[in-house]
């Protein structure tokens, strides 16, 4: 059964639901940053999934990239599976602008995190269900 990291939990906010990822967006204003984690019990590798849901992460975090990218105007998508702190398998994308806070040097841990005002965040949630379309679905 599908869990949640402790740690994703309490560092970001559920967004919604693709075919296979939870979509959720990080906890800090100072970057448009989303996290995929498709929704499989005990995966912490992406070599570990079934062939067909690597092939949906795939096309899922492309389809979000490509979707982040004209819609936050980035200079660069950041994409990537680190997991040295939260082992439970999740992809980062991350916008990212010259002249952001932390640019060209990674964000984690560059400037304290801003946090977003309900507002802004149910804005992204709606522009998620218009940029991602039926497969964006509210968690």
């Amino acid at each position: 059964m599908f869990t949640l990291d402790a740690r994703l939990q309490q560092d970001s906010l559920v967004l919604g639901d693709l075919p296979l990822c939870r979509l959720l967006l990080s906890k800090d204003a100072n970057y448009p940053w989303f996290i995929l984690v498709p929704r499989r019990a005990e995966v912490s590798e992406l070599f570990e999934l079934e062939e067909a849901d690597q092939q949906q992460l795939w096309a899922e975090s492309t389809a979000l990239a490509e979707a982040l990218k004209d819609a936050f105007a980035a200079d660069k998508m950041n994409i990537a599976t680190l997991g040295n702190v939260v082992s439970q398998l999740h992809m980062h994308v991350i916008v990212r602008r010259h002249g952001d806070a932390a640019w060209p040097a990674p964000v984690w841990g560059k400037v304290p995190a801003i946090d977003y005002a309900p507002e802004q965040v149910e804005g992204i949630r709606q522009q998620m269900r218009a940029l991602l379309g039926d497969s964006f679905k509210e968690a």
